[in-house]
């Protein structure tokens, strides 16, 4: 079974930057499909980067700022966060799920393993 762990959430001013990390284990981590979705208070929960075997794809709200990546070698899956803004304030969860390629890697509903979350707080 594939556990999930995040990290690296935390509080940081408008303009600056945060890497947020999830642990893995369990599953084939080279070949998971993963995702980074956010949740604010009061919202669903919105996809915000995924990543699959050699493919990646993001939300049009963090295009070019955020990058998500992968370390193999420390099955450890990143997101990248820059240029912050006060409207990424969210709890930031990472997904998994067993397969190399999801139809749409953005909707929550593809992904059956979650973590714990992290808060992502950015201030005006």
């Amino acid at each position: 079974q594939v556990q999930l762990a995040e990290s690296g959430g935390g509080s940081v001013q408008s303009g600056g930057s945060l890497r947020l990390s999830c642990a893995v284990s369990g599953g084939t981590f080279s070949r998971d499909a993963m995702g980074w979705f956010r949740q604010a208070p009061g919202k669903g929960r919105v996809g915000v980067a995924a990543i699959d075997y050699g493919r990646t794809k993001y939300a049009d709200s963090v295009k070019g700022r955020f990058t998500i990546s992968k370390d193999n070698a420390k099955n450890t899956l990143y997101l990248q966060m820059n240029s912050l803004k006060p409207e990424d304030t969210a709890m930031y969860y990472c997904a998994a799920e067993e397969t190399s390629t999801v139809l749409f890697p953005l909707w929550q509903n593809e992904y059956r393993y979650w973590g714990q979350g992290t808060q992502v707080t950015v201030s005006s």
